[in-house]
């Protein structure tokens, strides 16, 4: 499993924190130096079956200074994960890819469900 993750954001520490108390085995990837590429992005959004806004983060300051709220609607499925692809700081973050799953920012809820019983050992 593979997480992308921002470690000066505090939701991201919080999610390595919840992976480490449950004992579950991940690859950390930082999001920022490693940007997720187009294709990439493109794989996590098909297996995710989520709406690609999610993919956004959209309570980050690029997000707000590009004005993406209003632009996002004219875009393209392609012109929208090309422009996640230019910088890691659009991408909502962490962001978990499973083999049959991919999670986008940290729900605990959702991440129990998830990935409980992924644990080692």
């Amino acid at each position: 499993m593979l997480i992308l993750v921002y470690r000066k954001c505090s939701t991201c520490q919080k999610a390595l924190k919840w992976l480490e108390e449950h004992h579950v085995t991940f690859e950390e990837r930082p999001i920022v130096e490693e940007n997720p590429t187009y294709e990439e992005l493109k794989t996590w959004y098909h297996i995710s079956g989520l709406p690609l806004k999610k993919f956004f983060n959209t309570s980050g300051i690029l997000y707000k200074e590009l004005g993406l709220k209003d632009k996002l609607t004219e875009m393209s499925e392609e012109e929208q994960l090309k422009l996640l692809a230019t910088n890691g700081m659009l991408v909502k973050r962490p962001l978990v890819v499973g083999e049959e799953f991919v999670l986008t920012g940290f729900r605990e809820k959702e991440w129990e469900e998830k990935l409980t019983g992924m644990s080692e050992g």
